[in-house]
């Protein structure tokens, strides 16, 4: 590839276009995006006559597909008659939920992500193929196209998935201290729904995602859902089994009419147990993975210190020996 960028001036051109093209395509959407925040924060100033706090998100039941440049590139496209829903629609929705993509229109922007990829990353090597000067048979061009469709159809299913790891993680690390917080609101003489909004605000900058589920039940539970449907529409969100079974639990308490406080009490205790279980654990693995490169790259070494002397008293025993005979 770099010999192809040195030999061949096309090459070279056009990757300096696509770069240009990056580029400014990023910078345009940063500052437009920039702009707009700017212009809302003037609005909300005006009407409210007072300065406005940019430092907490304020969240809202409507979506903003109208506004969003891949929400009508979606649709113009099956307005055209190309159909972008996936036969698992469902499963689908649920994975972009538990990574973080909550808009209506995210599985079509999966799907049309993985189509593009599938037709645009073949496309450009055989376009570096045949700017080169040396290109490749047939058999190696069509292996190397097959994989780069293949990286293209699973690439952003692997990034799906690292996200949603790295979110339910988070989430895992940040309940405990939610619930501790839930619990001292209870106690405090705080309903549940005022306790959630209370626990958000505080939890904004220290765990955002335990914020942002918070936030959305006080939000549905305003809008007049029902504590339960707004419960479980947090498990299926989070996709996390401790938030799922607390979800359980404030129903089943609500139900049977038992305390929500020692509900809050016995189920925090536990979720600290399990925390400080998960704190051992990695402890206690850090000997069995430090001993892969203290094996890999200090036995070598100590090995050949212990045995460099006796391998020189060996040389020079034996060579001038072999010299004398």
């Amino acid at each position: 590839m770099l010999d192809l960028l040195a030999d061949n001036i096309v090459a070279k051109l056009s990757l300096l276009v696509l770069l240009f093209v990056a580029v400014a395509g990023a910078a345009f959407t940063l500052v437009n995006v920039a702009a707009a925040r700017s212009r809302a924060r003037q609005r909300l100033g005006a009407a409210g006559g007072m300065p406005v706090d940019t430092s907490v998100r304020i969240g809202t039941l409507r979506t903003d597909i109208n506004r969003s440049a891949w929400g009508r590139l979606v649709d113009t496209i099956e307005r055209s008659g190309l159909s972008l829903a996936d036969t698992k629609d469902q499963l689908l929705r649920q994975r972009l939920q538990a990574a973080g993509f909550t808009s209506p229109a995210a599985p079509r922007i999966y799907t049309l992500v993985r189509l593009s990829l599938v037709v645009l990353l073949p496309a450009t090597l055989l376009l570096l193929h045949w700017l080169s000067s040396d290109p490749p048979g047939m058999f190696a061009l069509y292996v190397q196209s097959m994989v780069a469709a293949l990286a293209g159809l699973y690439v952003p299913a692997l990034f799906v998935r690292a996200k949603a790891d790295r979110r339910q993680q988070a989430l895992i690390n940040g309940f405990p201290d939610a619930l501790d917080l839930l619990l001292v609101c209870v106690e405090a003489g705080l309903g549940l729904e005022a306790a959630f909004a209370r626990v958000g605000q505080e939890m904004v900058h220290s765990h955002p995602l335990i914020a942002e589920q918070l936030g959305t039940v006080v939000l549905e539970l305003r809008a007049g859902r029902s504590r339960e449907d707004a419960l479980r529409r947090m498990a299926d969100r989070a996709q996390v089994d401790e938030i799922r079974a607390f979800a359980t639990l404030l129903i089943q308490s609500t139900k049977l009419g038992s305390s929500v406080g020692q509900t809050l009490r016995i189920y925090a205790s536990e979720m600290r147990e399990k925390r400080r279980m998960r704190a051992e654990e990695k402890a206690h693995r850090l000997p069995v993975l430090l001993s892969i490169p203290l094996v890999a790259c200090m036995l070598p070494v100590m090995i050949g210190v212990l045995m460099l002397p006796a391998a020189i008293r060996v040389i020079r025993t034996i060579i001038p020996a072999m010299a004398g005979q």
